[in-house]
């Protein structure tokens, strides 16, 4: 005598394989949702850290500007762009701890050199005004992008 087998068993043959293969393509959605997850993040730390060191290099040379001497027009000729101070303190920014991608528009990609103004107007409400601008590529940019920038206003000027 054969066993018998119900209509109803029959027809769900191979449902509890269906439901494994769902089951292991939401599984997989998931981590790969969550390695994406992982990639963004990586990217937008790095961007941060970017952001903080030229916040620390436009303050580490306000400081300078502050301890050198009160005279305006001495500060401007040596901190404004391709004065000697400026030069010194882009050598740290262009070196090993300094912001990425720093190059001049001499290599034929976009300028991301620093930039200093210095105003002088005595008397006026922005006597002492000093302007950084500060640009950086990151390092999976193309060269020729103009990158990121970050401007630093601050006024510097001596009581009378």
């Amino acid at each position: 005598m054969e066993p018998r087998t119900s209509p109803v068993a029959g027809s769900q043959a191979g449902v509890m394989l269906l439901e494994a293969l769902i089951a292991i393509l939401v599984f997989s959605l998931g981590i790969l949702s969550v390695v994406a997850l992982q990639a963004t993040t990586v990217q937008l730390t790095s961007d941060a850290k970017y952001r903080t060191d030229a916040t620390l290099l436009a303050n580490r040379l306000l400081g300078q500007m502050w301890t050198s001497s009160g005279n305006l027009t001495a500060m401007k000729t040596a901190f404004q762009t391709g004065g000697t101070a400026y030069n010194a303190w882009l050598a740290d920014v262009s070196g090993r701890d300094g912001l990425p991608g720093v190059v001049a528009a001499s290599t034929g990609v976009v300028s991301t050199l620093p930039t200093v103004a210095v105003t002088i107007n005595p008397g006026a409400a922005d006597d002492g005004q000093v302007v950084i601008t500060l640009r950086w590529r990151t390092p999976e940019m193309p060269l020729n992008a103009a990158g990121h920038q970050h401007i630093v206003v601050s006024q510097v000027s001596r009581n009378p």
